[in-house]
């Protein structure tokens, strides 16, 4: 091929990369994933079957009562019986009607009266255009809902994002725009050549910004994880602005789990796809506005980060973030570019392009805020997959890094919507293969050096038992230590993990919230003292909470003096969705707002207060 064509080609790949990259990271968002092999737990408790006490046994194993709650975790010696068929949720992953007007909830025990703002969630709401359906879960169209709290009083109400995916699908009764899982297909009144002439015509982006809210500069925002979001308000859900990354800073997208400085500076990661390759980037976004028509002006990448694999960079939804440094964890789910590039002329999907190759071993790259370098130092450990980061500190020169893994990266392909919505033994069969998912802390110590010893643990931390040992070729070699006690298995291990972020984010802490995981979605509430590996648990049968959001009391001094708000859905049509309250202190249940409205089963969501 003469050289001239050779650029030419060249230059067309790279386009196609950036714009297929800039839809590629949509909707991997929340890969709830972590959801676990089954076995048998405690029989649920009567009176709405909750479940909430602290292990007072670092061993977990007998079945005492506490406070006249029963003991939620079976003896290690008890032989281990298989759960019976789970639920069908089928119902929890179909399309609902939009609430645009607020309704009122009724109200059972008791809502504290100092808690004023919203509960903001987002998440899928719309599974099909006409006769074609969305195969994935994370394709469906988002759905923002919010729980407004005034003085002991809930209101309810939601609304479909006017995206522009959400619009042109909605004007042609079909799928125009392709997801993450779901191929759009030509149009059917073109004819035979001209649609198999589409298939070379660039694929228009998504803009389905479906997996949480965000804040920048003081504005609220929902996202995906795509180039472009949208500012709402949080008081009317109603769209304001769409706002593309790309015109203020050179990433193709931006991940749904920014991360914030007590200043207010927000701190988030994206890809950048170009003719010198691929590569990780740190996005620092100023705190404030210096007028009030700004969206992310001031935006900047303070660091890049060249991946092992320029033509595999990893998939990532979460970095970790302590007081002075950004952790980024570059795992073995892989991206092939080749792959993607090629995803719509050979009719797949781009999420046909995203492999689980455990051949890599998890790198940790340490980048210091400060000045934007990428620390020298090389940090590795076994192949892991997370989603979700818990909380990051520093402490005497070393990061301690917690967060939610799971030793499998194939469980992506498993959250089809025609293998959630099973149910009876295929059900059963189906999510028997999705991987557990575990709280985990590992240590990275950040001075090594040459004259660093060889085969040592250079842990300093008493506290903990990870391990560091620098091998003979300069890598440091980091073995975790569980946040959790033996027993952690029978609720499924733990995902969406939460901390009172505006206290204790970067700091060290004591106490995360998050979801159990025996089913596809969460089935239980979850709080873990990670100084003692206790945790309480709350529980209702036929309940699937959301992501536990903690709301701190005002002026509090104790880390857990708060409460915790979790959306409660059931695939039961006669029971009403609710807003449920939790005193994070002791995981009892204070009250609940219940609404007569279907709900789909949400990603990520926030607390604005007012």
């Amino acid at each position: 091929m003469p050289s001239s064509e050779q650029r030419m080609f060249s230059k067309i790949a790279l386009s196609a990369v950036s714009i297929l990259l800039a839809n590629l990271r949509h909707l991997l968002s929340s890969l709830m994933q972590f959801v676990p092999a089954r076995k048998w737990v405690a029989d649920s408790l009567a009176m709405g079957n909750l479940l909430a006490r602290w292990n007072e046994e670092p061993s977990v194993g007998t079945s005492q009562q506490t406070q006249g709650l029963k003991n939620s975790l079976p003896s290690p010696l008890e032989e281990q019986f298989t759960l019976p068929t789970l639920q069908c949720i089928s119902p929890l992953l179909q399309t609902v009607e939009e609430t645009p007007e607020p309704i009122p909830a009724k109200i059972k025990g008791h809502i504290p009266g100092w808690i004023n703002g919203n509960l903001l969630r987002n998440g899928p709401g719309k599974f099909e255009f006409g006769e074609e359906k969305y195969n994935h879960w994370f394709d469906g169209m988002a759905l923002l809902h919010q729980f407004q709290l005034r003085n002991g009083t809930v209101t309810y109400q939601s609304k479909f994002l006017q995206s522009n995916s959400y619009l042109i699908n909605n004007q042609h009764n079909r799928i125009v725009v392709s997801e993450f899982g779901t191929l759009a297909m030509p149009d059917p009144c073109k004819s035979v050549f001209a649609r198999f002439m589409s298939r070379f015509d660039p694929p228009k982006p998504s803009d389905n910004a479906n997996v949480s809210y965000v804040v920048y500069k003081g504005d609220y925002y929902v996202t995906g994880e795509n180039n472009c979001m949208y500012k709402v308000d949080p008081e009317t859900l109603e769209m304001k602005e769409k706002v593309d990354w790309t015109k203020f800073v050179a990433v193709n997208g931006a991940t749904a789990h920014p991360h914030y400085a007590p200043d207010g500076t927000a701190y988030n990661m994206g890809n950048s796809y170009g003719k010198f390759g691929t590569t990780y980037n740190i996005i620092e976004v100023p705190p404030q506005k210096s007028n009030c028509n700004e969206t992310l002006e001031g935006a900047k990448v303070l660091c890049s980060i060249a991946p092992t694999d320029n033509m595999k960079p990893s998939y990532y939804h979460s970095f970790g973030m302590s007081e002075n440094y950004i952790i980024f964890i570059e795992q073995p789910i892989k991206l092939n570019l080749l792959r993607i590039i090629t995803s719509k002329f050979r009719g797949k999907p781009i999420s046909e392009g995203i492999n689980w190759e455990p051949q890599y071993n998890t790198r940790f790259h340490v980048v210091d805020k400060r000045t934007g370098k990428v620390l020298p130092g090389q940090w590795y450990t076994k192949p892991f997959v997370t989603f979700h980061q818990i909380n990051a500190f520093e402490d005497r020169g070393c990061v301690v890094l917690d967060l939610c893994c799971q030793d499998d990266g194939k469980t992506l392909a498993v959250y089809k919507l025609q293998n959630m919505r099973k149910s009876g033994a295929d059900l059963d069969q189906i999510f028997g293969s999705v991987a557990r998912t575990f709280p985990r802390r590992f240590v990275l110590p950040l001075k090594v050096n040459s004259d660093t010893p060889v085969g040592k643990n250079l842990n300093p931390l008493s506290y903990t038992s990870a391990k560091a040992v620098k091998d003979s070729d300069g890598k440091v070699w980091c073995t975790h230590e569980n946040l959790h006690p033996d027993g952690f298995e029978n609720f499924g291990g733990l995902e969406f993990p939460q901390i009172n972020y505006s206290q204790y984010s970067g700091r060290k802490y004591r106490y995360f919230y998050g979801c159990g995981f025996r089913h596809f979605i969460g089935d239980s509430l979850m709080k873990v003292d990670v100084e003692t590996k206790n945790f309480k648990i709350w529980q209702e049968d036929g309940s699937y909470p959301s992501e536990p959001v903690f709301v701190p009391v005002p002026n509090a001094t104790a880390e857990d003096s708060g409460v915790i708000l979790s959306v409660v859905i059931s695939p039961d049509e006669n029971r009403s969705a609710f807003l449920l309250v939790l005193d994070a202190e002791t995981f009892r249940e204070l009250g609940r707002a219940e609404v007569p409205v279907q709900m789909p089963y949400g990603f990520h969501g926030i607390f604005s207060s007012r």
